[in-house]
């Protein structure tokens, strides 16, 4: 008798030690998203012969349009790993501009990379990779708004390199890299190559690249006010070899929970340029020189996977000609309203 009640015992010990052991999660994993939307302008023509947009990337097709199909493989080891990720569609070819070089599928792959974490602190990544600067990334899914920035649109995209990170401690990070030239992602057709470097400190973060043909130094962090209130930061400034112009700009990203399946968020930024810059605004005065504020209201209304985002989006340049209005007429200003439907996986 005293034999069962000392194996029931165990049994029972044995079963509440399995109930409290953590299941190890799946190793592999596969995720990603698709997105489409409709865009109107509502004080310029929207016909494909006369249409007119913002100069920032993606949500800038007329009427009913697609955005991409994303999808994400990667694998975590305990000391290694990968991660592919390949787009499908209008905002994956913008996104991978400088793609094919070579092979005839350049185009769909956004980043392609394998790391090592050498040790708790160190972690080497090497491959293709998005870049580390700005505030906004290539994915709707990780923006609140659905149209991009100026200063996203004409930073870097992707870097294809090497990197180190460094976790310092006490909240401190470091990254040092060493890439081809930005956004060529494939191959380095030039033989030169560009070096980059990160600083952060408990999610604030300084940025520097030194590419052969510009440097930029990019600040992008954010801070939460209060359960409900976010602030989102972003300011870069980048300069062109040789004298080619520069161009510099901020943006604020307050963003305020009204429910738990509802949020408001305003994104205001201010971009300019000297002697044509990026050739991001368009239009400029005798000295290339030229400004843009815009302003983009957006509504995130999610439905368990899906996020569904009206948008609506003020342009206001300081050279006519940036935008056309309704009579074909050059005009400074630029009003456009953007419905989004993004479902993650």
């Amino acid at each position: 008798m005293k034999k069962i009640i000392t194996l029931s015992m165990f049994l029972v010990a044995l079963g509440t030690f399995a109930q409290e052991t953590p299941v190890e999660a799946p190793k592999f994993t596969l995720s990603g998203s698709i997105d489409a939307y409709y865009r109107a302008n509502l004080n310029a023509p929207n016909d494909a012969d006369n249409w007119t947009a913002p100069g920032s990337s993606f949500a800038n097709l007329p009427g009913f349009a697609l955005g991409m199909a994303n999808v994400v493989a990667s694998y975590e080891g305990e000391k290694v790993g990968f991660v592919a990720d390949l787009v499908f569609g209008p905002r994956g070819t913008d996104a991978v501009f400088g793609s094919p070089m070579y092979s005839s599928t350049g185009q769909i792959i956004n980043q392609l990379y394998a790391y090592w974490n050498v040790s708790e602190s160190v972690k080497l990544t090497m491959g293709n990779f998005n870049t580390f600067l700005g505030y906004e990334v290539i994915s709707p899914v990780a923006n609140f708004n659905y149209s991009t920035s100026y200063l996203f649109s004409y930073g870097p995209f992707s870097h294809t390199g090497l990197k180190a990170d460094f976790a310092l401690g006490e909240d401190f990070s470091l990254m040092l890299g060493v890439m081809n030239d930005t956004d060529a992602t494939e191959f380095n057709p030039t033989g030169d190559y560009a070096f980059g470097a990160q600083l952060g400190y408990s999610g604030q973060f300084l940025n520097l690249l030194v590419d052969p043909s510009f440097t930029e130094i990019d600040y992008t962090g954010g801070f939460d006010l209060s359960d409900s209130f976010f602030l989102g930061l972003n300011a870069a400034y980048l300069s062109y070899e040789n004298d080619g112009g520069t161009f510099a700009g901020a943006a604020l990203y307050p963003q305020y929970g009204v429910s738990d399946s509802f949020t408001l968020g305003l994104r205001g930024e201010y971009f300019t340029e000297t002697k044509g810059g990026a050739g991001a605004i368009g239009a400029y005065d005798a000295n290339g020189d030229a400004s843009v504020f815009a302003l983009t209201l957006t509504g995130s209304f999610a439905i368990d996977n899906l996020t569904i985002k009206p948008e609506l989006r003020l342009d206001s340049a300081s050279e006519d000609g940036t935008f056309m209005d309704n009579d074909l007429a050059p005009s400074k200003n630029l009003s456009s309203f953007v419905l989004a439907a993004i479902y993650s996986f």
